[in-house]
């Protein structure tokens, strides 16, 4: 099998090979920690851990930085606004987002370096620059990439600079037209910037790093001058990215990128986000309001990357009919009872080939909505085989379980509705004797009973199911 994946920079669909046999060094852009992280950023984020976790499946030695922009101008303006430092500013919003990649299953990653902790370095990539011609220190204070020295700039974007004026600069980290200017690598520091801490000595003064800048030196620091994909939102393509090219093979001579992926924005009940339509929706919120983890996770990652997807209080709750299918389905499988003399199924067909169509799907571009279809459409094959057969054997059916568990080792559904709905002994117990106590309220005919020791159940989240073989219980969301 061969993995393909959509090359910005290419504009096509490529077979992926990496710079090394067998390793991938993978860097991607995270969020910038002036506040919550919103389900917009947190589709690119999952997106990130559906690559990680999908190259770990297929053999590779993955090498995964992401970064925490932990300075720029919405840091120092949020913390200049709280009246802290960027530090203290930044820290509960880092805390947060760790802990929402958590609860929605994304794998660590081997580094997540922050700006702050890498100016010294970032002060020696700028002079390499100005060293070698493509920068140069300016009346206000600040350093300058100069992109007329870089006759590749605008390749990413396919941006024209035909009708670049020599000098024209931005300042701004960041900026909305596809405008041609040199841009920043280092700012003369404000009033602003010392009172919030955002300030530091270099050779051109007091002052800052540009946002661009930052990624280039942390990636490379830690990746090497040539990095197998880079990651990042659809928004970032310019200026950031392209930004992030001329300044990095300017400064190392080698190829920056050989892979660049784009993740697309979603909607939010047909809109865009935005703050003016105030429709920014936190992860925090929705685990607060009690939504289930895994169908926040089922819903971000149930539409290709590059495709639209819509956000909506419905299609979550139909997303955590799904992850509750799925349970009841691993339920099923690890609780059937098998019988060794029993008649062969089409089970070990059906696992062998539902993986081989799963790993082709998640090979084509990371295909997640594929990949959702193949897994659910096993499931109700097997379901139907099993309601045929009665009885499997045990080899069968561990087969069949192996081949979920594998694929959800990508998707990771299983795992965060699990690690979601852990139960601990006490409540295991209470949960044990309730159903005791109602089938002997049952036994007694006292159904208005049986039926009060149901509901005080469900109000836990705690659903009963009534079987000839007797009475199971499972946690909902």
């Amino acid at each position: 099998m061969t993995l393909k994946v959509y090359n910005t920079a290419a504009r096509s669909l490529q077979e992926f090979v990496p710079l090394r046999e067998g390793e991938v060094r993978v860097y991607a852009c995270g969020p910038t920690i002036y506040n919550h992280a919103h389900i917009g950023n947190f589709r690119t984020f999952l997106f990130f851990d559906l690559v990680h976790r999908h190259l770990e499946y297929s053999g590779y030695g993955v090498q995964f930085v992401m970064n925490l922009t932990d300075v720029d101008d919405k840091v120092i303006q949020a913390a200049h606004e709280a009246g802290s430092t960027i530090e203290e500013h930044t820290k509960p919003f880092g805390d947060t987002f760790l802990a929402d990649c958590v609860s929605l299953g994304v794998w660590t990653v081997d580094s997540y370096p922050r700006a702050t902790m890498h100016i010294e370095q970032m002060v020696e990539f700028i002079e390499r620059l100005v060293d070698k011609g493509h920068a140069y220190s300016a009346e206000d204070g600040a350093v300058y990439f100069s992109i007329e020295s870089f006759p590749e700039y605008g390749k990413l974007k396919g941006i024209d600079t035909s009708t670049l004026i020599a000098g024209a600069r931005v300042e701004h980290d960041e900026y909305d037209k596809e405008d041609a200017r040199d841009f920043a690598l280092w700012k003369a520091a404000t009033e602003e910037d010392e009172e919030v801490g955002a300030a530091w000595d270099s050779p051109w003064g007091r002052g800052r790093p540009g946002w661009h800048l930052e990624c280039s030196v942390m990636s490379t620091m830690q990746l090497g001058d040539t990095l197998d994909m880079h990651l990042g939102g659809e928004d970032l393509v310019f200026p950031h990215h392209e930004n992030e090219i001329a300044q990095s093979e300017c400064a190392t001579g080698h190829p920056f990128v050989r892979y660049w992926m784009h993740v697309k924005h979603l909607f939010v009940e047909g809109r865009k986000m935005s703050k003016s339509l105030g429709n920014f929706i936190r992860v925090r919120e929705l685990l607060e309001e009690g939504y289930d983890p895994a169908a926040i996770r089922h819903l971000l990652i149930s539409s290709h990357y590059r495709g639209e997807l819509n956000f909506t209080r419905a299609g979550l709750k139909a997303s955590g009919v799904a992850v509750q299918r799925l349970m009841d389905f691993e339920a099923r499988l690890s609780q059937l009872e098998t019988a060794d003399d029993a008649e062969e199924s089409a089970l070990p067909g059906l696992a062998e080939k539902v993986v081989l169509d799963f790993r082709s799907t998640m090979d084509d571009d990371f295909n997640s909505a594929g990949a959702l279809g193949v897994l659910f459409g096993f499931v109700t094959k097997v379901n139907a085989e099993l309601d045929a057969k009665g009885r499997v054997s045990t080899s069968d059916r561990d087969l069949a379980l192996g081949a979920l568990r594998s694929m959800d080792t990508v998707l990771g559904l299983l795992e965060v509705a699990q690690a979601s709905r852990v139960i601990d002994d006490d409540l295991s117990s209470w949960v044990e004797r309730m159903i005791e106590e109602r089938a002997q309220a049952r036994a007694s005919k006292d159904f208005a009973r049986a039926d009060e020791i149901r509901e005080e159940l469900s109000a836990k989240n705690i659903v009963l199911e009534d079987s000839a073989e007797g009475t199971r219980w499972k946690v909902v969301n």
